[in-house]
């Protein structure tokens, strides 16, 4: 099941992410999304949990949870849809 994770501090990392969620299964992958250019974390990103019962539980959990000062969003991620290029 993946999992979006959004309003994280923009200092967190990738491994801080996956600390986070091991809690609650096994951590298939995790990503944070960054900026193309600067390279710095745009505040949210992805995990992939190894079933749909842990990704329950983690988003029971850690939806509206505060965490470094920031309340966290955390629910089911949306299919993601082709996008056209961008110039």
């Amino acid at each position: 099941m993946k999992l979006f994770i959004g309003n994280l501090p923009y200092a967190f990392s990738e491994t801080e992410l996956t600390t986070m969620f091991t809690t609650y299964g096994n951590v298939v992958s995790a990503k944070l999304v960054t900026d193309h250019f600067s390279g710095e974390a745009k505040g949210f990103g992805f995990v992939e949990m190894g079933s749909r019962s842990e990704g329950h539980k983690a988003m029971e959990n850690l939806n509206g949870k505060e965490y470094k000062h920031r309340q966290l969003v955390c629910n089911e991620a949306k299919e993601n849809k082709k996008r056209g290029h961008r110039r």
